[in-house]
């Protein structure tokens, strides 16, 4: 990437973003054309910021823009299914990348003056499930049979809502240490009808698989999964090697482990040149927080060492990531 390409990069993905939370890209789905006065007065926006940010997407090709007249494009189309990694990066992490120079001097740390928006990451993953991995999923959890569905790392309890909604009888837990997401998962709940049924709980994994943290009806769980979140319980290299078995004694009545994440991007020769949306952006973004992340193979092989039979290895949906499909052996 040249600098006119970078910077231009930068200015043109918060551009993205915010257009997306005023929902300009959703509309364009529906109605095809947006009038600038009207959606403005709707949405009770400035015009003549929402005039500043849609000229700048249309100067980079993402709007085509005529007067007060604005359609979509090829490329806003693409981005429509691509929203996700935007809410993610921009969104969620925008601090973590602004401060990358402090971080490298040790001048500022995660989790001690640094945080990542909690309730953007969430959110983030959540469209970039409906829009990438939905499908994929509900293939591979069509032919398993379950009561109790356990979801780590919930963020705001999207998917296991719509998985327990499609399942008559059964009952969801949506785990996840966020407190913002966890309440953006009571209205998510609430908005599927599930109250009582699917129950989001604020609460550290890492608590459960170590101190003994009991959730109540997690012994009865059937299937657990987990997406993008199993970096995260690996952090700590000196307890590395304990997570996959103490998730089976956690949750000792599981036979099926789903457990998703996105891995390193192959560094060989002769692999493609191009750099797929995401790879760089996550991969920065752990080694800014200090959380190591890891190949496939090295997954493979701690669900291996741990117990686990692995069934397969799917594509799930964003780069260099899968899901893998794990039975308690």
């Amino acid at each position: 990437m040249n600098p006119d390409t970078a910077f231009n990069g930068y200015i043109c993905a918060n551009v993205v973003h915010a257009l997306a939370q005023l929902g300009v890209f959703q509309h364009l789905t529906a109605e095809r054309t947006l009038d600038v006065p009207s959606f403005c007065a709707t949405n009770t926006l400035d015009t003549a910021v929402f005039r500043a940010l849609v000229r700048a997407a249309g100067s980079f090709g993402y709007l085509d823009v005529h007067g007060d007249r604005v359609q979509a494009t090829a490329l806003s189309e693409d981005v429509a299914r691509a929203l996700g990694f935007f809410t993610w990066g921009v969104g969620g992490y925008h601090d973590i990348f602004a401060n990358a120079a402090p971080v490298a001097r040790g001048d500022r740390r995660f989790r001690v003056d640094l945080e990542r928006d909690e309730a953007m990451v969430a959110l983030g993953s959540a469209q970039a499930d409906t829009a990438l991995m939905r499908h994929i999923l509900d293939e591979e959890i069509a032919g398993i049979d379950f009561r109790t569905l356990v979801d780590l790392g919930a963020g705001v309890s999207e998917r296991i809502s719509r998985l327990v909604k499609d399942r008559p009888g059964s009952r969801g837990i949506g785990i996840d240490i966020s407190r913002p997401a966890t309440v953006l998962a009571h209205e998510t709940v609430a908005r599927h009808g599930l109250s009582g049924t699917v129950q989001p709980v604020c609460a550290d994994v890492l608590d459960i698989l170590f101190k003994d943290h009991q959730v109540d009806g997690g012994d009865e769980a059937d299937v657990v999964m987990s997406f993008m979140f199993l970096h995260d319980l690996l952090a700590d290299p000196g307890r590395r090697e304990e997570v996959i078995p103490r998730l089976r004694k956690s949750f000792p009545e599981a036979r099926v482990f789903l457990l998703a994440d996105t891995t390193i991007r192959p560094r060989t020769e002769g692999e493609d040149s191009r750099l797929p949306v995401f790879s760089s952006g996550f991969e920065l973004a752990h080694a800014l927080m200090g959380v190591p992340i890891h190949t496939r193979e090295e997954y493979e092989r701690l669900f291996e060492r741990g117990g686990m039979h692995l069934r397969r290895t799917v594509p799930f949906g964003a780069p260099y990531t899968y899901l893998f499909v794990l039975e308690a052996s």
